[in-house]
C-alpha cells in the first residue's frame, strides 16, 4: 500500500540532512500502526530544497507489518436502549500506541445514527489489546423498533478508512415496548355538517378505564360541534368515541379541527392528538331579508313621503314624510344595514345639502345639517362594504363633479375635488361587492347626453372617465343586483325615452343595451320613463320605481340574473325626482 506521513513519528515525508566527509545519516523512526499491511518506499536525495533536483534515489525500503486481528467481540449479543455495549479487540504483533478506528454498520434498515450517542470512534492498541464502548441511546419516541441489529466495522487511518475486520451482529432491545403508547385516528379525514365522525383509540400497555377527549379548534369554534369534549372507556388497549359537527345553516366554507386524547379529565395531560379533520360546509346561509325604501320627490310640489319595499319586492303605501320635502336628491345604503337620503332641491330652487338617515327598520330621521356643496340631480351609491358616496350634480350655477363620502356611521364628509366629466341627471350603483360606478348623465355643453362611466374603488377613489357604452341619456336610475353586479335602466335621450337597460359585470364592465319593446301584449308592458329611482332588495335583486312622464308610481323588478320584469301596478303617490336605497340587509 502507498506510504503516508502517519507511518513516521515526525508525521512528515520530507526533511533535511547534513553531508559531512561524503556521508550523511538519515534517521526515520517509524510510528505505531497496525493492520495496514507492508508498505514500501524510496528515499529521494535533492539539492536546494525538498522540491529541488533529484541527485539520488535509494533502493526500495519496505516496512514490515506483521500485525493481525485475533478477535473483535462484544460483551453481549443484545444491548438495551440507553445502555453500553463494550467491544474488545485482540491482535497479534501490533505495536503499542497504534490507533484504530471503528464505525457502525446497520444490519436492519431501522438502525440510524440517532440510535447511538456516537456511531464512529477511535481507540489505541496496548499489549495487543484495544477496548471501547458504544452507547445505545434511550428511545424517547415510544415507537416500535423491535429487531434493530448492527455490526461494528474496524477501520484504519480514519472512521471512513479501509475496513479490516467486521464483528458479529448485536441487537438493540426496544425497551420502549415497556412504555404505554397511545394512538388517536379519525375514521375519515372529513365529516359533513350535521354528521358524526368516529375516532378510534389504540396503543400498548394502556390501563383500562375512563379517558377524555377535547376538540382543538383550528379554524372552527365550539359552536360548530354538538359537544366540544367528552369521555369514553378504553378496554384491552382499544376504545372509540364520536364527534358531531352541527348543521348551522350558515355558508362559511370548509373548516378544520383536531382532537386530543387526555387522561384524568378534559383538562388533563394530552397523550395523543389526531390528524387534522375537515368539516365539509353542506349548509346554506338563508337569503338576506334586505329591504328598500323610496323617498321624497315631486308631483308638482315638494314631497317627503316614503314607501318601503319588502324583501320580496312588494311596495308599501305612503309613510308620512320626515325632514325637508324636496326633489332630485340621491340616496344610498351605508353601515351594512341602513340608508341615507341627501341633497336635492325644491320647486323654488332652494338647493339643499342636508341629509336624512334611515334606520335598519326603515325609520327616516329628521334633517341633519348639510355638509358640502348644496346641489341636486346628483347620484349616490354604496362602496367599501359599509360606506356610501354622493357625487356630481347641479349647484344651480353650474354642473359639478365633486363627491362627498359617507362613513359607516352615516357622517357626510366635506367636498372632494371632482374627477371626470361634470354632469347632472346621472345614476350610480354598487358592484363587485365593495365598489361603485357612476354612469351616464347630462353635460354642460356639446354632446350633452352622455354615456361615460366612472368607477369608484373600495376606498372611495373616483376614477377618470371610461368611454361610454349604450345609449347616451340622462334622468335614468341604477341599482345593484345578483350580489355583485349592477343595472342602469330607462332614462331620456334627446327628447325621447330609452327602451333599454345595461348590465354591469362584477368587474365594473358596462354591457351594451338590452332593448325591450314598450308594449308587446297584455301583461307585458315595460314603461320607459325618466326621473325615477332604483334600489337593491332581497340581497340579490333590484327594483325600479315611480318616475315621469307621465308621472307614475309603477315599479319593475329586476331578477338576480339581471332580467327586468314587466310593470307592477303603482302603490303610493305617483311622483318623480325621488331617490331610493336598500337597507336592513341582515
Amino acid at each position: 500500500m502507498p506510504i503516508d506521513s502517519t507511518k513516521f513519528r515526525s508525521n512528515s515525508l520530507t526533511g533535511s540532512v547534513k553531508v559531512s566527509g561524503g556521508y550523511a545519516n538519515i534517521a526515520l523512526p517509524t510510528a505505531s500502526y497496525a493492520l495496514e499491511g507492508n508498505v514500501s518506499f524510496n528515499i529521494l536525495i535533492r539539492t536546494g530544497s525538498v522540491e529541488g533536483a533529484v541527485i539520488y534515489t535509494s533502493p526500495v525500503i519496505t516496512l514490515i507489518d506483521n500485525s493481525s486481528v485475533v478477535s473483535l467481540t462484544a460483551n453481549t449479543a443484545t444491548v438495551a436502549e440507553g445502555n453500553l455495549v463494550a467491544f474488545t479487540l485482540v491482535t497479534a504483533n501490533a505495536r503499542d500506541g497504534a490507533n484504530l478506528f471503528y464505525s457502525v454498520l446497520p444490519v436492519t434498515a431501522n438502525v440510524t445514527a440517532a440510535d447511538f450517542t456516537a456511531n464512529t470512534g477511535i481507540f489505541t492498541i496496548t499489549n495487543n489489546t484495544g477496548t471501547f464502548t458504544l452507547m445505545a441511546n434511550a428511545d424517547l419516541s415510544l415507537m416500535d423498533e423491535t429487531g434493530e441489529t448492527f455490526k461494528l466495522q474496524l477501520r484504519t487511518n480514519s472512521s471512513t478508512g479501509n475496513i479490516v475486520y467486521t464483528a458479529a451482529n448485536v441487537e438493540i432491545l426496544d425497551t420502549s415496548s415497556l412504555y404505554t403508547t397511545y394512538t388517536l385516528t379519525p375514521a375519515s379525514g372529513s365529516v359533513n355538517e350535521g354528521s358524526s365522525l368516529t375516532f378510534n383509540v389504540g396503543g400498548k400497555n394502556i390501563t383500562n378505564g375512563t379517558y377524555y377527549w377535547t376538540i382543538n379548534n383550528v379554524t372552527t369554534a365550539d359552536g360548530d360541534f354538538s359537544d366540544s369534549s367528552g369521555s369514553f372507556t378504553i378496554t384491552s388497549n382499544a376504545g372509540s368515541f364520536t364527534v358531531t359537527a352541527t348543521d348551522d345553516a350558515t355558508t362559511e366554507g370548509s373548516e378544520t379541527f383536531t382532537v386530543s386524547l387526555r387522561t384524568g379529565s378534559t383538562s388533563g395531560t394530552i397523550v395523543a392528538t389526531s390528524s387534522t379533520v375537515t368539516i365539509n360546509d353542506t349548509s346554506t346561509t338563508p337569503p338576506p331579508t334586505q329591504l328598500a325604501i323610496f323617498g321624497y320627490g315631486t308631483n308638482g310640489g315638494d314631497l317627503s313621503i316614503t314607501n318601503k319595499v319588502s324583501s320580496t319586492g312588494v311596495v308599501a303605501t305612503d309613510t308620512t314624510g320626515v325632514g325637508t320635502a324636496r326633489q332630485y336628491l340621491a340616496a344610498a345604503g351605508y353601515g351594512g344595514d341602513k340608508a341615507i337620503f341627501g341633497y336635492g332641491t325644491t320647486v323654488s330652487y332652494s338647493n339643499k345639502a342636508l341629509t336624512n338617515l334611515v334606520s335598519n327598520t326603515g325609520v327616516v330621521a329628521t334633517d341633519t345639517a348639510g355638509v358640502g356643496t348644496a346641489r341636486y340631480n346628483l347620484a349616490a351609491a354604496g362602496y367599501g362594504g359599509n360606506k356610501a358616496i354622493f357625487g356630481y350634480g347641479n349647484t344651480g350655477l353650474t354642473y359639478t363633479a365633486i363627491t362627498n363620502k359617507v362613513s359607516s356611521t352615516g357622517v357626510v364628509a366635506t367636498d372632494t375635488a371632482g374627477v371626470g366629466t361634470v354632469r347632472q341627471y346621472l345614476a350610480a350603483a354598487g358592484y363587485g361587492g365593495d365598489k361603485a360606478i357612476f354612469g351616464y348623465g347630462f353635460g354642460l355643453s356639446g354632446a350633452n347626453y352622455l354615456s361615460m362611466t366612472n368607477l369608484v374603488s373600495n376606498t372611495g377613489v373616483v376614477a377618470t372617465d371610461t368611454a361610454g357604452v349604450g345609449t347616451v341619456r340622462h334622468s335614468l336610475a341604477a341599482a345593484g343586483y345578483g350580489g355583485n353586479k349592477a343595472i342602469f335602466g330607462f332614462g331620456n335621450t334627446q327628447g325621447d325615452f330609452v327602451y333599454a337597460y345595461n348590465l354591469v359585470s362584477n368587474t365594473g364592465v358596462m354591457g351594451t343595451d338590452t332593448a325591450f319593446v314598450y308594449y308587446t301584449g297584455p301583461g307585458q308592458t315595460r314603461s320607459a320613463r325618466a326621473s325615477y329611482a332604483a334600489a337593491s332588495y332581497g340581497g340579490d335583486k333590484a327594483i325600479f320605481g315611480y318616475g315621469s312622464f307621465p308621472t307614475t308610481s309603477i315599479t319593475n323588478l329586476i331578477s338576480n340574473t339581471g332580467v327586468m320584469g314587466t310593470d307592477t301596478a303603482g302603490v303610493g303617490t305617483a311622483r318623480f325626482g325621488l331617490a331610493a336605497a336598500g337597507y336592513s340587509s341582515t
